[in-house]
């Protein structure tokens, strides 16, 4: 079974059992989320959310992706900025998909 989720802003195809890392979410780890809005499930397309459809999961572990790093400069005029983001994420195991 097969479903598209919406979190942090972005869409995931995920399946049970998938191990996926989304945006930072404040849940704690070893607990259980529940995603609402669930776009497809299994041939069923929402307009624009499946009716009665969840996606449960777990959260396994928080943490920081690698540096990514910026470097900006103007040639011939001495300007050089080099600035470092490291993007927060959690990941999740997918448990169970539901359609009521």
């Amino acid at each position: 079974m097969k479903a598209i989720i919406v979190t942090g802003g972005k869409q995931y195809l995920v399946k049970e059992g998938d191990e996926i890392y989304v945006e930072k979410l404040d849940n704690e780890v070893n607990t259980d989320i529940t995603f609402d809005e669930v776009l497809y499930v299994d041939g069923k397309v929402g307009t624009p959310t499946v009716k009665g459809a969840s996606v449960t999961a777990t959260v396994l572990k928080h943490g920081k992706q690698k540096k990514v790093v910026v470097f900006k400069y103007k040639p011939k005029k001495k300007f050089r900025n080099k600035q470092g983001h490291r993007q927060p994420y959690t990941k999740l195991v997918i448990k169970k998909i539901e359609v009521k």
